[in-house]
């Protein structure tokens, strides 16, 4: 005498080790459906498709050819007859791999449901005090960009003002070479100096009084001066009524015009 499916799969099931509970995880088929398919009993069951895809399913998952169990399938719902109803019923999402399922979402459920209505109530309240608080900040903000204006302006009138009035206290003179050394003749406040000017060795002049420099005419476009961290211009080679020589003064009734300027000119020939 020949099994009948639900033994069929039972006896693989079992013959693999596993539980109903094992196959309905694997399965995502409800244990009771399983079951009640081991023992050839499908009322309780949707019925129609649901049936041939739950067989096919168990079959599959314990090594039964899914082809053979839908055949024996077939055959079983022929023998019942009238039996067993193969319309589809109205299905209940039962496919669950157990029964506790359903109630182990339940506490998840709420824990979100708490986390989201405690975010509602914090971007509720972000806005609230957001729109309650505009002109307390647009105040401090012009407050501070008056402020600051006024500092920016205080500072840029005592840069004004030290750079429209020079004295000769302390007065910084830096000579340089800017490509080969250049030799130069200097007189600062009497103290006399004759040599080399290097790229990276510029000359350094501190002066209170006067002070008067030569160099020859064709380094014209080799040097460069600055007093006191402003750049001034120096005379060209044309601009020079000596010969060989450019020779420059600097002394209080001169200082003013050249800081001013930002120029100095070529002294007459000593």
């Amino acid at each position: 005498m020949s099994i009948t499916l639900g033994e069929k799969l039972r006896q693989a099931r079992e013959a693999h080790g596993l539980s109903i509970s094992q196959v309905a995880e694997q399965t995502r088929i409800s244990a009771l459906y399983l079951s009640c398919i081991e023992n050839d009993d499908y009322r309780n069951l949707p019925g129609g498709i649901f049936n041939k895809g739950f067989v096919k399913s168990f079959a599959k998952a314990v090594g039964v050819d899914e082809q053979e169990a839908l055949h024996d399938y077939s055959q079983l719902i022929i023998n019942q007859g009238s039996n067993v109803d193969d319309d589809p019923k109205t299905y209940r999402p039962e496919v669950l791999t157990d029964d506790r399922s359903s109630s182990s979402m339940f506490p998840t459920i709420i824990f979100a449901a708490v986390i989201l209505g405690l975010m509602t109530m914090g971007i509720l309240f972000g806005v609230r005090y957001i729109q309650q608080t505009p002109t307390t900040a647009n105040t401090t903000v012009n407050s501070n960009t008056s402020e600051n204006f006024a500092s920016n302006l205080s500072i840029s009138n005592a840069n004004i003002s030290t750079q429209s009035s020079l004295s000769m206290d302390n007065l910084k003179v830096e000579f340089k070479a800017l490509n080969s050394p250049v030799y130069i003749s200097s007189i600062t406040d009497g103290k006399k100096f004759n040599g080399l000017v290097t790229p990276d060795k510029p000359s350094i002049l501190m002066l209170k009084e006067n002070l008067k420099l030569s160099y020859a005419k064709a380094q014209a476009k080799n040097v460069q001066m600055t007093i006191n961290g402003k750049q001034i211009s120096l005379p060209s080679e044309t601009e020079s009524p000596n010969r060989n020589v450019i020779q420059l003064e600097i002394d209080k009734s001169k200082i003013q015009q050249i800081w001013e300027s930002g120029k100095i000119n070529s002294a007459a020939p000593r």
